[in-house]
């Protein structure tokens, strides 16, 4: 089975997808390349079903730290560490299933 064949998926809780949503709705309204299509997966999941796909989450993490440097001059300290806190939320969840994991030592 090759790793295309297999889509991994990310669990997320549902503050962080709230908070996402929020702020991809605001990426979109800025013109930010790829929003979008996160935009639409955040904005579609309901109570039950915060599952998605790996791409997705990096692609959201990606279009939250754009929106956070073109926005950061204009924003409140307190909204920028949020906005900034969500996209590294996302970043950290992808990276935390896109890495290998460690093999334990032979002993």
């Amino acid at each position: 089975m090759t790793s295309s064949a297999f889509h991994r998926t990310i669990v997320l809780p549902a503050s962080v997808c709230q908070q996402a949503a929020h702020h991809l709705e605001q990426a979109v309204h800025k013109a930010i390349d790829g929003a979008a299509t996160p935009w639409r997966a955040f904005r579609g999941a309901d109570g039950d079903d915060f599952a998605f796909s790996v791409p997705v989450v990096e692609q959201a993490a990606g279009c939250l730290l754009v929106l956070a440097a073109e926005s950061a001059q204009s924003l409140r300290p307190s909204a920028l560490r949020a906005l900034i806190s969500v996209a590294l939320h996302l970043r950290d969840a992808a990276e935390a299933v896109r890495r290998p994991a460690v093999p334990s030592p032979a002993w």
